[in-house]
Order: C-alpha cells, then sequence, then structure tokens
C-alpha cells in the first residue's frame, strides 16, 4: 500500500467517523475543499461511491461501511501502539479524551485532570461534556463517565465516586405562603422546575423510593432546563422546586438559602463509573487517570 493511500483512507475514516466534511478536515487540519478533493480521488481509484453526500450530511455508502470497519480498527490499533511506547519516556505523555455528563465532569474529572495535569505536563485531556448516553466506541473515546446501573455490560467499569442522593429543594421565600410536601404525589400540587435529558426523551421523571417502595412522579411548572446548574439558579430565585443531586446544594441548605423537603424519600444509589471497551490496552497515561479516578472508600 502506497503512502497515498495510508494517507487518503485516514482522511476517509476522519469524515465517515465525524459525518461532516467541516469537522473532519478541521481534526486533519487541512482545508475542506482539499479534503473533499482527496475523497474524490480515492473513490475514482477504487471505482466506488464511499460516500453519500447532501447539503446537510455525510454518510457512508454501504462499500463505505464496510471499507471503514474493516479498515478503521486496524488504523486504532496503530495509533494505540505509538501511543503505548510512551511507557518508554522518563515522563507518560499523550492525547485522553473523556466523555462525561455535566456534573460528573465538574466535581469528578476536572478535580482529578488538574491534578494528573500538574504532575504530568505532557498528559493532554480533552473533556466533552454531553449529558446523553455517549457511544465512546464511536466517537473515539478512550472511557467515559456514567452512573453504574447505565454503564454496558461488556465495559470495564471501574468505581470513581460513592452513592449518590438526590434533593427535593426549594427557597424559603417559595415556600412562605405553601405547604411543604410531605410525600412525593403532593409534588403535582407545586411549581416545579423541570430539566430536560436526552437520555431520557424528554424531561427527567422525578424518582423516590421509601421502605423499598419505588415512586415515580412527573411534575409540571413554569420552567425547564437542559442544565441543572441553571434549574439550581431557579430554585434560588423562588421559581419553583427542583429536584437534583444532592451535593450541588448542601452549601445552600446548610446556609438556609434553600430548604429541603422529602428527604425520608431521596434513597442512595449508584454512583459514577468510569468505562472504557476491554480490549483496549490501556496507556501509561490512561493507566495514571483511572488511578486519579478511582473511588476509595
Amino acid at each position: 500500500m502506497s503512502r497515498r493511500d495510508t494517507s487518503d483512507l485516514t482522511a476517509f475514516i476522519a469524515v465517515a467517523r465525524e459525518r461532516s466534511f467541516t469537522r473532519a478536515a478541521a481534526s486533519l487540519g487541512v482545508s475542506p475543499s482539499a479534503l473533499s478533493h482527496t475523497m474524490r480521488g480515492l473513490e475514482e481509484r477504487l471505482g466506488l461511491q464511499l460516500l453519500t453526500r447532501t447539503t446537510r450530511n455525510v454518510a457512508p455508502t454501504e462499500a463505505g461501511e464496510r471499507l471503514l470497519q474493516t479498515v478503521a480498527p486496524h488504523f486504532d490499533g496503530i495509533e494505540e501502539a505509538l501511543a503505548s511506547l510512551t511507557e518508554l519516556r522518563e515522563k507518560p505523555a499523550g492525547a485522553l479524551r473523556l466523555a462525561a455528563g455535566d456534573h460528573a465532569a465538574e466535581t469528578i474529572l476536572w478535580p482529578a485532570v488538574e491534578k494528573l495535569r500538574r504532575a504530568y505536563p505532557d498528559i493532554t485531556v480533552e473533556i466533552d461534556v454531553d449529558n446523553g448516553l455517549t457511544d465512546i466506541v464511536a466517537g473515539r473515546y478512550h472511557a467515559g463517565v456514567r452512573l453504574g446501573e447505565r454503564v454496558d455490560k461488556d465495559m470495564i467499569a471501574v468505581r470513581i465516586s460513592p452513592d449518590l442522593r438526590m434533593a427535593v429543594i426549594g427557597a424559603p421565600s417559595y415556600f412562605a405562603d405553601r405547604q411543604k410536601p410531605r410525600r412525593p404525589k403532593d409534588l403535582t400540587e407545586h411549581a416545579c422546575i423541570n430539566l430536560r435529558l436526552p437520555t431520557f426523551g424528554g424531561f427527567y421523571v422525578w424518582e423516590f423510593e421509601k421502605g423499598g417502595k419505588e415512586t415515580k412522579v412527573r411534575v409540571d411548572g413554569p420552567l425547564a432546563f437542559n442544565s441543572s446548574k441553571l434549574v439550581v439558579e431557579a430554585a434560588l430565585s423562588g421559581s419553583g422546586l427542583a429536584f437534583v443531586l444532592e451535593d450541588r446544594v448542601k452549601a445552600h441548605i446548610k446556609s438556609g438559602n434553600l430548604v429541603r423537603v422529602l428527604a425520608d424519600w431521596c434513597a442512595p444509589f449508584s454512583g459514577y463509573y468510569l468505562y472504557y471497551p476491554s480490549r483496549r490496552q490501556p496507556t501509561p497515561a490512561f493507566s495514571l487517570l483511572v488511578e486519579a479516578l478511582r473511588h476509595r472508600s
């Protein structure tokens, strides 16, 4: 295989995975027009159409998908082999790409990465914040972070947090002329602040448990966000009740800025796990990250 073929296949893999000439060109450090010219040349040499192009999207054809599935793993293996050579360096180096929701990224990933980078400045880290169920294999991430109950069985999972709890909270001003809910079903009489999550295809349904009994409540209210930070801000303003992770609002509860209700209905649940494909050979940089994140009770 010629050097040109190798270069063109690398370009094809980038376009097929990104589904965009613009994004693929940015990752390769070339112009979209040059990348498009490269793809046309590869298709002409093979005598096959590898990509379907529209004004909005680029997708592999059947031949392109077959080529991607056949060739891409070999290029990935070469990258991993080169990355593994960093163990011969005096200090580990390399690039790590991680995917996590906003809460896990802010409270767990970033503090660990900050310390890791101070000790090993040759390690670079990219954290993509996404509250959906990211496909880390398709996205070519080294690892992702999810709640334990949502980690696929074929992944290696490393616990990186203690158990978590949810909290129903509201500002003192909100409760000034309202009775506090005593049971989850009382929430239907309150203005609640909804959180939209892509994993649920809509608004998050508030989940409770007490004495082994689980209860779900679909709440309603005048406000909705796709950011838990904004949900907390709205609750602090007295706009309604919010249902968020306990550690996001502990300081506000302690200071009296927020009042917690239904605490006895909020049972602990499995915390966060770092997960990654079992077939991946960890590099020294990745192994350091795992140890930096590993939860020790």
